[in-house]
Protein backbone atom coordinates (compact mmCIF):
# COMPACT_ATOMS: atom_id res chain seq x y z
CA UNK A 1 0.00 0.00 0.00
CA UNK A 2 2.79 2.43 0.87
CA UNK A 3 4.50 1.74 -2.46
CA UNK A 4 1.29 2.58 -4.33
CA UNK A 5 1.02 5.90 -2.47
CA UNK A 6 4.67 6.67 -3.21
CA UNK A 7 4.32 5.97 -6.94
CA UNK A 8 1.06 7.93 -7.08
CA UNK A 9 2.75 10.88 -5.37
CA UNK A 10 5.74 10.72 -7.76
CA UNK A 11 3.37 10.55 -10.74
CA UNK A 12 1.47 13.63 -9.50
CA UNK A 13 4.73 15.53 -9.00
CA UNK A 14 5.90 14.62 -12.50
CA UNK A 15 2.58 15.70 -13.99
CA UNK A 16 2.74 19.02 -12.10
CA UNK A 17 6.30 19.67 -13.34
CA UNK A 18 5.26 18.92 -16.94
CA UNK A 19 2.32 21.34 -16.67
CA UNK A 20 4.57 24.04 -15.21
CA UNK A 21 7.14 23.48 -17.96
CA UNK A 22 4.45 23.70 -20.64
CA UNK A 23 3.07 26.90 -19.07
CA UNK A 24 6.57 28.42 -19.05
CA UNK A 25 7.17 27.44 -22.69
CA UNK A 26 3.78 28.87 -23.69
CA UNK A 27 4.50 32.15 -21.89
CA UNK A 28 7.93 32.38 -23.56
CA UNK A 29 6.37 31.67 -26.96
CA UNK A 30 3.78 34.43 -26.41
CA UNK A 31 6.53 36.88 -25.39
CA UNK A 32 8.56 35.96 -28.48
CA UNK A 33 5.54 36.45 -30.76
CA UNK A 34 4.79 39.83 -29.18
CA UNK A 35 8.42 40.78 -29.69
CA UNK A 36 7.87 40.56 -33.47
CA UNK A 37 4.85 42.90 -33.56
CA UNK A 38 5.69 46.31 -35.02
CA UNK A 39 3.80 49.54 -34.46
CA UNK A 40 2.83 49.44 -38.14
CA UNK A 41 1.19 46.01 -37.64
CA UNK A 42 -0.95 47.39 -34.82
CA UNK A 43 -1.80 50.51 -36.80
CA UNK A 44 -2.94 48.40 -39.79
CA UNK A 45 -5.25 46.47 -37.47
CA UNK A 46 -6.70 49.80 -36.30
CA UNK A 47 -7.44 51.33 -39.71
CA UNK A 48 -10.55 53.57 -39.58
CA UNK A 49 -10.24 53.85 -35.80
CA UNK A 50 -9.99 57.22 -34.04
CA UNK A 51 -6.56 57.78 -32.50
CA UNK A 52 -4.57 60.41 -30.67
CA UNK A 53 -1.03 60.75 -31.96
CA UNK A 54 1.80 62.87 -30.66
CA UNK A 55 3.77 64.11 -33.64
CA UNK A 56 7.21 65.67 -33.27
CA UNK A 57 6.93 69.42 -33.77
CA UNK A 58 3.10 69.37 -33.89
CA UNK A 59 1.98 68.04 -30.51
CA UNK A 60 -1.11 65.85 -30.07
CA UNK A 61 -3.46 65.26 -33.01
CA UNK A 62 -6.86 63.60 -32.94
CA UNK A 63 -7.64 61.88 -36.21
CA UNK A 64 -9.04 58.78 -37.82
CA UNK A 65 -6.48 56.43 -39.32
CA UNK A 66 -7.30 56.06 -43.03
CA UNK A 67 -4.33 54.12 -44.39
CA UNK A 68 -0.86 52.91 -43.47
CA UNK A 69 2.23 52.77 -45.67
CA UNK A 70 5.63 51.32 -44.93
CA UNK A 71 6.82 54.54 -43.29
CA UNK A 72 3.81 56.88 -43.27
CA UNK A 73 0.23 57.21 -42.05
CA UNK A 74 -2.75 58.79 -43.78
CA UNK A 75 -4.98 60.47 -41.23
CA UNK A 76 -8.36 62.15 -41.60
CA UNK A 77 -9.50 64.88 -39.26
CA UNK A 78 -13.12 65.90 -38.78
CA UNK A 79 -16.25 64.07 -39.84
CA UNK A 80 -15.89 64.22 -43.61
CA UNK A 81 -13.22 63.31 -46.10
CA UNK A 82 -12.64 66.76 -47.54
CA UNK A 83 -9.12 67.20 -48.93
CA UNK A 84 -8.31 69.89 -46.35
CA UNK A 85 -8.65 67.32 -43.60
CA UNK A 86 -6.12 64.79 -44.92
CA UNK A 87 -2.73 64.46 -43.26
CA UNK A 88 0.31 62.41 -44.20
CA UNK A 89 2.53 61.73 -41.21
CA UNK A 90 5.90 59.97 -41.49
CA UNK A 91 5.97 57.25 -38.83
CA UNK A 92 9.44 58.49 -37.79
CA UNK A 93 7.75 61.70 -36.58
CA UNK A 94 5.25 59.85 -34.37
CA UNK A 95 6.38 59.79 -30.75
CA UNK A 96 3.26 58.24 -29.14
CA UNK A 97 -0.11 56.74 -30.11
CA UNK A 98 -3.16 56.50 -27.89
CA UNK A 99 -6.17 54.36 -28.75
CA UNK A 100 -4.53 51.39 -30.48
CA UNK A 101 -6.25 48.05 -30.26
CA UNK A 102 -4.34 45.08 -28.87
CA UNK A 103 -4.72 43.36 -32.23
CA UNK A 104 -1.98 43.29 -34.85
CA UNK A 105 -2.11 42.51 -38.56
CA UNK A 106 1.23 41.18 -39.67
CA UNK A 107 -0.03 40.40 -43.19
CA UNK A 108 -0.25 42.81 -46.10
CA UNK A 109 -3.92 43.60 -45.43
CA UNK A 110 -3.77 47.25 -46.46
CA UNK A 111 -3.10 47.98 -50.13
CA UNK A 112 -0.92 51.03 -49.58
CA UNK A 113 1.21 49.36 -46.94
CA UNK A 114 3.89 48.39 -49.41
CA UNK A 115 4.33 51.99 -50.61
CA UNK A 116 6.77 54.35 -48.96
CA UNK A 117 6.54 58.03 -48.07
CA UNK A 118 7.93 59.08 -51.46
CA UNK A 119 5.06 57.30 -53.24
CA UNK A 120 2.49 59.06 -51.06
CA UNK A 121 4.13 62.45 -51.63
CA UNK A 122 4.34 61.82 -55.39
CA UNK A 123 0.57 61.30 -55.44
CA UNK A 124 0.10 64.65 -53.70
CA UNK A 125 2.55 66.26 -56.13
CA UNK A 126 0.69 64.84 -59.15
CA UNK A 127 -2.57 66.34 -57.82
CA UNK A 128 -0.88 69.77 -57.62
CA UNK A 129 -2.61 70.19 -54.27
CA UNK A 130 -1.74 73.09 -52.00
CA UNK A 131 -0.15 71.68 -48.85
CA UNK A 132 1.27 72.86 -45.57
CA UNK A 133 4.50 71.11 -44.56
CA UNK A 134 5.18 70.98 -40.82
CA UNK A 135 8.71 70.16 -39.71
CA UNK A 136 9.89 68.34 -36.60
CA UNK A 137 10.94 71.67 -35.02
CA UNK A 138 7.40 73.05 -35.12
CA UNK A 139 7.67 75.39 -38.12
CA UNK A 140 5.48 75.16 -41.23
CA UNK A 141 5.39 76.44 -44.78
CA UNK A 142 2.68 76.43 -47.46
CA UNK A 143 2.95 75.73 -51.17
CA UNK A 144 2.85 73.04 -53.84
CA UNK A 145 5.09 69.98 -53.97
CA UNK A 146 6.93 70.24 -57.26
CA UNK A 147 9.49 67.46 -57.00
CA UNK A 148 9.72 64.36 -54.84
CA UNK A 149 13.30 63.12 -54.81
CA UNK A 150 15.26 60.32 -53.12
CA UNK A 151 15.70 61.89 -49.66
CA UNK A 152 13.95 65.26 -49.92
CA UNK A 153 11.18 67.13 -51.69
CA UNK A 154 10.95 70.58 -53.28
CA UNK A 155 8.06 72.83 -52.30
CA UNK A 156 7.29 75.99 -54.25
CA UNK A 157 6.14 78.42 -51.59
CA UNK A 158 3.01 80.49 -52.16
CA UNK A 159 0.01 81.74 -50.19
CA UNK A 160 -2.63 79.27 -48.97
CA UNK A 161 -5.38 80.80 -51.04
CA UNK A 162 -3.43 81.14 -54.31
CA UNK A 163 -2.83 78.46 -56.91
CA UNK A 164 0.76 77.78 -57.91
CA UNK A 165 1.66 80.34 -60.55
CA UNK A 166 5.06 81.85 -61.36
CA UNK A 167 3.81 85.26 -60.22
CA UNK A 168 2.67 83.88 -56.83
CA UNK A 169 5.83 81.85 -56.14
CA UNK A 170 7.93 83.06 -53.22
CA UNK A 171 10.77 80.60 -53.69
CA UNK A 172 11.52 76.91 -53.65
CA UNK A 173 12.25 75.16 -50.38
CA UNK A 174 13.99 71.77 -50.27
CA UNK A 175 12.94 69.71 -47.24
CA UNK A 176 14.66 66.46 -46.21
CA UNK A 177 12.20 63.68 -45.35
CA UNK A 178 13.90 63.28 -41.97
CA UNK A 179 12.73 66.83 -41.10
CA UNK A 180 9.08 66.24 -42.10
CA UNK A 181 6.54 65.89 -39.30
CA UNK A 182 3.30 66.33 -41.21
CA UNK A 183 1.94 67.15 -44.67
CA UNK A 184 -1.52 68.69 -44.56
CA UNK A 185 -3.55 69.00 -47.75
CA UNK A 186 -5.32 72.39 -47.73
Amino acid sequence: MRWDDLFEDLGAQLELMERQELAAETAEHVRAERGRVRLTDRLVAGTEEPLRLRVRGCGWLEARLRDVGTDWLLLGQGGGQQPGQELIVPTAAVTAVEGLTRRADVGEAVGSRRFGLRHALRAVSRDRAVVRLHDVDGDHVTGTLDRVLADHCDLTRHADDEPRRPSAARGVLSVPYAALALVRRL
